[in-house]
């Protein structure tokens, strides 16, 4: 998922589960369970935006019938109303055709307005795009400039990835001891790196 902690203070159905280190979800991260109807966040203002998040519960069949075009439709108005996480999720929709028509520059270029604000889930998934030349011409030291931002800000994907870059000299110079780096910092949050 590329949503944040931002998106599940008050409905953590819609975002992976985040969990502190004894293993159960945060206190403060537990919400009623979600039933597909929109919610006010907790300053009892409207939270269109965090609605339209919430409705994504579609896009995982979260205490809701799985709905990929349903979630798309919630990921699309979130996303033009600025979500970086939507605008990343909608990608996803679009590069897997869930929901949508599958169109890989239409990901591309979900993934490159997340990416551009800071986003590192967009960030990782446009360096994918740049790997493969999927929606966007293949560009490896592009890719590798995108995975070690993703990287810098913490995501374990894009630690991985950047290391397999240095490891392989994929778009960076080769080097082992930064590749091992940023491999133990993907173990230390849980990548299984084989």
């Amino acid at each position: 998922f590329c949503l944040s902690t931002a998106d599940v203070t008050w409905c953590n159905c819609c975002a992976p589960r985040l969990l502190c280190s004894s293993g159960r979800v945060p206190p403060r991260l537990v919400a009623a369970r979600c039933d597909g109807r929109d919610r006010a966040p907790p300053n009892g203002r409207p939270g269109r935006r965090r609605s339209a998040i919430h409705r994504g519960c579609y896009y995982g069949g979260r205490h809701v019938p799985q709905d990929y075009p349903e979630a798309a439709a919630h990921f699309r108005r979130a996303a033009d109303e600025g979500h970086l996480g939507a605008q990343c999720e909608l990608g996803c929709c679009y590069r897997d055709g869930k929901g949508v028509p599958q169109d890989d520059r239409e990901a591309a270029r979900l993934f490159r307005r997340a990416a551009n604000k800071g986003h590192a889930g967009a960030q990782c998934e446009l360096g994918l795009c740049f790997e493969l030349g999927s929606g966007v011409p293949q560009d490896q030291d592009e890719a590798a400039r995108l995975y070690c931002l993703a990287a810098e800000q913490g995501l374990a994907n894009g630690q991985f990835n950047y290391a397999f870059c240095c490891e392989e000299g994929v778009g960076v110079p080769q080097d082992d001891a930064k590749a091992a780096r940023y491999y133990r910092l993907a173990t230390e949050q849980g990548l299984a790196v084989a």
